[in-house]
Order: C-alpha cells, then structure tokens, then sequence
C-alpha cells in the first residue's frame, strides 16, 4: 500500500499508533523535573566513555539538496538550507527527489575514508530541515527508496558498514521539517496554508515514530544529534520530553543538548542545568577554553557549506583542520568534522585530500589525542598539549629556533621525554625558574605538528 506523504490516511494513522504504542511502554511523561531523567556522575562517564575517548568524528550532510549543489537562478551561495534561503516552493523542491540517483555511494568507501582518517564515528543526516529522509520510512514517501530512483535505504547501508569496520553509527535529525504538513510554522514567504495542520500530531506521532524506526531498525545508535530546536513551537517542555522518550527506546544513547532549548547560539554551550542534553554544541568555532566536567563537541565545515555546493572551494587547509583537532582535543573537547557528499555519491575530492592527509598525522599522533584530557599546562605560546594519567603530550605548532622548549611551570615529575614520533629520540629536561626546559631537534619532524611526549612517574 502507498505510503501518504501529505496527511495520515486510516492506514497510516493506524500504524503510526501502533508503532508509537508499542515503544511506549517504557516511557514516562508524568514529570518535566530533570531529576527524573538524572544520572550519578560515575553512571554519565561510564555512558559518554567511547565518546569521550573517541574525540574525533566525521559529519555528513546529504540529502536532496546537493542536487542543485548550492545553485538557484543565478545565486550560487546555497546548501542544504536552499528551500528555505532561495524561498523554493515544496511543490518544486520536492521535484529534486526524481534527479536523486547517487550510483556512485559507496559506503565501504566512506566508512573507510573516515576510519583512515583517525575517525571513530559518523553522524549522518537522517532528515535534514528540508524534511527529505534518507531511510526507508514507513510514516513518508519523502524518502530515498519511494520518492527516488535510487531505491536503496543509505542509512541501513551505512549503518552495516559501519558496524562492520568498528566505527559508531549515529544520526542527525532535525526537530524542525518544512516539508511535513503538520509542521508548525510555516516559512513567513511560504503560500502553503497551515489550515488542518497539528503540531501535537507532528511530535506524537510523526517525529518520535521515525525516531523509533531509526533507533529500533538501525540501532544501536551512537548519538541522535537534534537540531532545528530554535523556533518558538518547539519548547523546553517538549526537548525534555523527546529527551527521555529517546533514553526510554535506548538507555545508553548519547543526545546532543539541541533536543532541548538551553544552548546559547553559535556558542553552543547549555545555559544550565535544567536543560536536557548530554553535550554542548560549539558550531564553526572552538571556544576560547574548556568546560572542566562539561562533555562538549565542535561541529566545522572543511569549506564554508555544510551541504554540498560545487562553486564553494575555499576549503580550510589540512594543516589547519589538524591544528583545529588538537585545539580542541586541547581543550577536554571532541570535533565533529563535515563532509558535504556529491549528488553522485562522492565526496569532493578536496575533502577526500584532506582526511587522507589528516590520517597520516593520526596514524602516527593519534595517541596525543584517543582517551586524552584537556590540557594541565595553560600559556603554551607555541602550541597545544593534551594529557593522560601518566603522559602529557606537547603538540607543537612553532618550533623552537633555538631548539629549546619552555614551558611556563615546572614539572617535576618527568620521568623521561621524547619524539612521539620517534621515541627512541630522548630528549634531555633541565629547570630554570621555575620553567621546564626541553632540547628539541634542530628541525621538528612533521612541519604541520610535532609531538613531544613527557612520561611522568608512577
């Protein structure tokens, strides 16, 4: 039977309530009190652990919209917000769906290229703003394998793969969805009538029976990474509900604090406490220093899209995007690093240089930052350093001209120093003024990032 894709036939509804019913069970509603949801500290550590430890990850950003890849009459600075950004009626957009055909998805391929790349989970976009599913759901036809030539469910695929070659799967989904008629409000220039709409019936039923395909049908998932949580429909009543609905279909899932409506801006950061959300969401930035006892993740694009637009080549350099990495590492934080795929099923090939080139650094640095802390030493003028229970790693962007290395404090515990790379190259410690003072090599071993590790006694 065909799936309704504008309002919820008898079959639809029957199913929708079925679906909801049955993964209900567990799951209360009765208290809006964060303590009900609440955790030990020890129980949330041992919950976020691979996470914390993982400390790096790839973003992906595909649907529909990399199609017109940035493109609409004449403008040429769109992505995956263009229905919205180039007032694109649904009617026409949905018109993107038949041109949909990535042949080329590989997802071995990209498993592998983030795996490659010292990556340890990927967030992909299950449904982006603009509605388009990148699942077979039974609650839409906006889907990749009805509305699409393509006829392939890319999250199950990817989902096996990535299970496959040990990395996490998680999902972006977005709270807010232009193209549902339910959805509540409408874009101010939109001339779609929200006569008969119901926002209730989108959360209820639409919003959570999806979420109960994915985690139920493609779980276990990592994270569900929400967003499109800022508009006036969406409350903190209704943030902190999905949150617990969410724990309820799978306790030790991971959601990023955009399920609720504490996060400050592009900032990221939750105001306080009486918010749902297990980590902050710094977006295009790393901030300044660290939360102590916060968990928190920097999301970047490599150029400036999420989405992919073909005109947009001013792609961050692979030597900065490491430094970004070790920043944030630096700073007790993970970074979440975007890729926006092709409409083929590629990835553009300045990205794939990038994580290529980010992943030789890794296979031989990646220790400095898996498992690692954020920095004990503050006032490092020539770099960065991270820190684990018996090791600080100096990541040093300015090597030394005179091929000394000061650090501002004294660190008397040093049982001995070395190259990361190279640690049969021990280098000699000395003190002077309270200043710990280490040799270096003339010339550091990597250009883009050298690691000097300090073995501290036991």
């Amino acid at each position: 039977m065909k799936k309704n894709i504008i309002f919820p036939n008898l079959y639809l509804l029957c199913l929708t309530l079925i679906v909801f019913c049955v993964f209900q069970t567990a799951y209360s509603m009765d208290s809006n009190d964060i303590s009900s949801i609440s955790e030990t500290k020890a129980e949330k550590e041992k919950r976020m652990s691979w996470w914390t430890d993982a400390r790096f990850g790839m973003f992906i950003h595909w649907g529909l919209y990399a199609v017109p890849a940035g493109q609409w009459n004449g403008a040429t600075n769109h992505a995956e917000w263009i229905l919205h950004t180039a007032k694109i009626p649904v009617n026409e957009y949905e018109k993107f769906a038949p041109q949909f055909n990535p042949t080329k998805f590989n997802p071995a391929r990209w498993v592998s290229m983030a795996k490659n790349a010292g990556m340890k989970y990927i967030v992909i976009t299950s449904k982006h703003h603009d509605g388009f599913c990148l699942w077979d759901s039974k609650l839409t036809d906006y889907d990749v394998t009805d509305a699409t030539p393509f006829k392939r469910d890319i999250l199950k695929e990817l989902a096996k793969e990535c299970r496959k070659q040990g990395i996490r799967i998680c999902f972006y989904h977005s709270i807010m969805d232009w193209h549902n008629p339910d959805y509540l409000p409408r874009r101010g220039w939109e001339t779609r009538s929200a006569e008969g709409a119901d926002f209730d019936r989108f959360k209820q039923q639409y919003l959570k029976g999806q979420l109960a395909e994915l985690i139920k049908n493609y779980g276990p998932l990592g994270v569900l990474w929400f967003d499109g949580e800022w508009e006036d429909t969406w409350t903190h009543e209704d943030g902190f509900d999905l949150y617990k609905y969410v724990k309820s279909l799978q306790p030790d899932i991971i959601i990023n604090n955009r399920v609720d409506k504490g996060r400050q801006g592009m900032a990221g950061m939750t105001k306080d406490s009486s918010f749902a959300g297990d980590f902050g969401t710094p977006e295009q930035e790393v901030p300044q220093t660290g939360f102590p006892g916060v968990c928190w993740e920097s999301c970047m694009t490599m150029n400036g899209h999420w989405g992919y637009n073909k005109n947009d080549t001013n792609f961050k350099s692979s030597k900065e995007l490491i430094r970004i990495l070790i920043d944030t590492a630096s700073k007790g934080g993970n970074f979440l690093l975007n890729i926006g795929p092709k409409a083929d099923g590629t990835f553009p090939q300045q990205s794939i240089d990038r994580l290529a080139d980010i992943g030789k650094w890794m296979s031989v640095n990646g220790q400095s930052i898996y498992g690692t802390s954020a920095s004990t030493i503050p006032n490092l003028s020539w770099g960065r350093s991270t820190a684990k229970a018996d090791k600080i790693y100096l990541h040093v962007f300015d090597w030394p001209a005179d091929s000394k290395l000061i650090i501002q404090q004294k660190i008397s515990d040093i049982d001995s120093a070395y190259l990361l790379a190279d640690p049969s190259k021990k280098l000699s410690v000395k003190y002077e003024n309270d200043c710990t003072i280490i040799s270096v090599p003339d010339k550091p071993l990597d250009p883009i990032v050298t690691v000097v590790v300090l073995e501290l006694k036991k």
